[in-house]
């Protein structure tokens, strides 16, 4: 076969594929838009949730029970002044922390009244479950209000003894925050963006990429097609591309239903960088995850009978791009090292997360990177071509 029929296979396969693929309205359409319909859910989700979160336990009124309210009335009043009401504390209010009907409750020590006449550090306990996250931000304001009260009355105290309150801190440390404005911008970015496209873009073809090899094999469908004169590689790499092509349309229309949702959100929502040039970069970092997702999946799919055991593969296929972001959240990596754009999965998450810092990837890193991605699909590619011309493939059962 010449080049010219090589190359005029392949788009008469891929339009064949796509076409074929379209006719399932239902199918289709929920392969192309349930991505970009679940993302503005996700993202206006979370940022109501973290509204919400901000109002109820950050700025309205906290009331807490409290053990020996009497013996500290000017520590309860300076607590209320903060907006942390102190109510008497049951018997039971241990088994209430851990029941959660109480998320945490203050304990003032027996001694405290003589230990504060004394001068000495008078005793005041936070207890709480901390494996509750639920409390976390109760815990840290009552914590940063007992830590301004300490200070407070330590000042006075230096002050009263006619020594200055600056002798007890030599040190004054102050930070230099080098943060751009575009990577404050793209906090929320760098931690859910990321893993959502990533997650997408590898398996945003996979319906397409399975059933044409797993379920024309299970209809019987394929072995009359690769009867044809057309080359195997050229039969494998028209259904390849047209995954690719579904996979690139649906991160298209993430992309755009990401960039509406930050335009409407509200909020720190407003904030993040959704300019044009933006979602480019994006694109291109991705468009080498669909080309190994795409072809990872058709060398799965042509190893399986069924149409079920080529899905049964998506459970552990969904969990590789989310293997990056765990890892690192248990072991961060400076971005600085090379080897780290050569790493499938990890290497896109940091190109990701450069760009949605309002950063550029250096010259070498994005040599590294495509040149890494690129050996990878053809590797794939090539595995799914030798898989297609073994004769077995058009045997179904």
């Amino acid at each position: 076969m010449s080049q010219t029929g090589y190359f005029r296979a392949i788009f008469t396969v891929m339009r064949k594929e796509l076409r074929d693929f379209a006719r399932d309205r239902r199918t289709f359409l929920l392969t192309l838009l349930t991505a970009p319909l679940l993302y503005p859910l996700l993202f206006l989700g979370m940022n109501k949730l973290t509204n919400l979160r901000a109002e109820t336990q950050l700025e309205k009124d906290l009331s807490i029970p409290v053990v020996g309210i009497a013996r500290a009335p000017n520590l309860v009043a300076f607590l209320a002044s903060r907006g942390i009401n102190a109510t008497e504390a049951t018997a039971d209010y241990e088994a209430l922390i851990r029941s959660q009907r109480e998320d945490l409750a203050l304990v003032i020590d027996e001694n405290f009244a003589a230990d504060w006449q004394a001068g000495k550090p008078a005793k005041v306990e936070i207890v709480a479950d901390t494996t509750r996250r639920t409390g976390d931000v109760q815990i840290a304001r009552v914590r940063s209000v007992l830590g301004t009260y300490g200070q407070s009355v330590g000042a006075l105290r230096l002050l009263a003894r006619g020594v200055n309150p600056a002798v007890a801190a030599p040190l004054n440390v102050g930070t230099r925050d080098l943060a751009t404005a575009e990577a404050k911008r793209g906090i929320f970015l760098s931690v859910v963006l990321p893993l959502v496209l990533m997650l997408f873009a590898f398996i945003g073809g996979s319906h397409l990429a399975m059933d044409t090899t797993a379920g024309e094999r299970e209809r019987q469908s394929l072995e009359p097609l690769l009867a044809t004169p057309a080359a195997r590689g050229a039969l494998v790499s028209g259904k390849m591309l047209a995954a690719v092509v579904l996979g690139l349309a649906s991160m298209l229309l993430i992309l755009i239903s990401f960039k509406i949702s930050a335009s409407i959100g509200g909020g720190a929502a407003r904030s993040l960088d959704v300019s044009f040039a933006a979602m480019g970069k994006l694109l291109v970092i991705l468009l080498p995850l669909v080309l190994m997702g795409t072809a990872l999946l058709t060398c799965l799919s042509a190893s399986s009978k069924s149409m079920k055991e080529a899905q049964s593969h998506m459970v552990w296929l969904m969990l590789l791009p989310m293997l990056p972001g765990y890892a690192l959240m248990a072991y961060p990596l400076k971005d600085t090292q090379l080897w780290q754009y050569a790493v499938p999965f990890l290497s896109q998450n940091q190109m990701l997360v450069k760009v949605t810092r309002g950063e550029m990837p250096s010259a070498t890193q994005w040599a590294v990177y495509l040149t890494a991605s690129a050996l990878l699909a053809v590797l794939l590619w090539a595995v799914a071509v030798w898989r297609y011309r073994q004769e077995r493939l058009a045997i179904s059962g």
